[in-house]
C-alpha cells in the first residue's frame, strides 16, 4: 500500500471515529517544491557543556531542492482536515577555527568538517473557516506535529549524529483573497512560540486558477524557529522559493 493509500486511510478512519458528515465533502492534493536555503543555523549539543557553532556562517550550507506533500479532506465547505508529510535535509562543510565539543566528541580546530541538518515534519491539522465570503476566506485551527531532526558532525576520523524526535502542538492559520477573477494571495502557516522555543512555518504566495479544479502558486516560504532545553540548543532559519500546484477532486 502506497503512503498516499496509508494517509487516505488514516483520514477516513479519523472521520469515521468522529462522526463527520460526508455531504459537500472535497478531497483534495498539494504538491509543492523549489529551492530551499539556509538562514542563520546555530547549535549547540549538549546545551551546558557543548559548543556553539553555526552551520550556516562557520560552515558553508548548500542550497537544495525540497518537496512536501499534503492531502486535505475538506466537508460543508467550511472544515478541513489535512496531513502534511515535509521532509527537510541541508549539507554543510568547511572548518572551525576553533575546537568544537559537538554530542559528546570533540573535533579539532582547522580539520575539513562535514555536517547535516535534517528536520523532517508530520502534521495533522483541523481548520475551520471563520470568515467565507466573494473572494475572500479566512480559517484559523490546530496542527499535531511529529518532529523528526537530527544534527550530524564529522572529520574524516570522527563522527557523530544527535537525534530527536517529538511532538509540537501549533496554531494553524489561513488567509486566501482572490483579487482578480483567475489570481489571488495566500498567507498560511503554523505557529506557536512558548518559554523553551518556538516554531513557525509561513507560505506568502500568489495563486492562479488556470481551471476551475487546480491552482497553481509560486511564493517564499519562512520556517524558523528551535529549542533552548538542557539537552540541546539548536535555532534555524530556512528560507524556501515555493512553487506549488493543489488539485480538487
Amino acid at each position: 500500500m502506497n503512503r498516499r493509500k496509508r494517509i487516505t486511510g488514516v483520514l477516513a478512519g479519523i472521520l469515521l471515529l468522529l462522526g463527520l458528515p460526508q455531504a459537500r465533502a472535497e478531497w483534495s492534493f498539494d504538491v509543492e517544491s523549489g529551492g530551499v536555503f539556509s538562514g542563520y543555523n546555530d547549535v549547540r549539543i549538549p546545551n551546558e557543556s557543548g559548543t556553539k557553532f553555526s552551520l550556516s556562517e562557520e560552515l558553508e550550507t548548500d542550497a537544495d531542492y525540497f518537496v512536501r506533500l499534503r492531502l486535505t479532506y475538506s466537508f460543508n465547505e467550511k472544515h478541513h482536515i489535512s496531513a502534511l508529510a515535509a521532509p527537510l535535509r541541508l549539507e554543510a562543510s568547511g572548518q572551525i577555527d576553533r575546537a568544537v565539543r559537538f554530542d559528546g566528541v570533540e573535533f579539532a580546530a582547522n580539520v575539513p568538517l562535514k555536517a547535516r541538518y535534517r528536520f523532517d515534519s508530520y502534521r495533522l491539522t483541523y481548520r475551520y473557516d471563520l470568515y467565507r465570503q466573494n473572494s475572500l476566506r479566512a480559517g484559523i485551527g490546530f496542527t499535531g506535529k511529529v518532529r523528526d531532526a537530527s544534527v550530524g558532525l564529522e572529520d574524516g576520523e570522527k563522527k557523530t549524529e544527535n537525534k530527536n524526535t517529538g511532538f509540537v502542538p501549533l496554531v494553524n492559520f489561513r488567509v486566501a483573497w482572490m483579487f482578480a477573477e483567475e489570481f489571488g494571495l495566500l498567507l498560511e502557516g503554523d505557529a506557536l512560540a512558548a518559554p523553551q522555543g518556538r516554531a513557525e512555518d509561513i507560505l506568502l504566495a500568489v495563486t492562479y486558477e488556470p481551471v476551475e479544479r487546480a491552482t497553481v502558486r509560486l511564493g517564499y516560504r519562512v520556517l524558523e524557529g528551535g529549542a533552548d532545553v538542557d539537552k540541546v540548543y539548536t535555532f534555524a532559519l530556512i528560507n524556501y522559493i515555493v512553487v506549488g500546484v493543489t488539485v480538487r477532486m
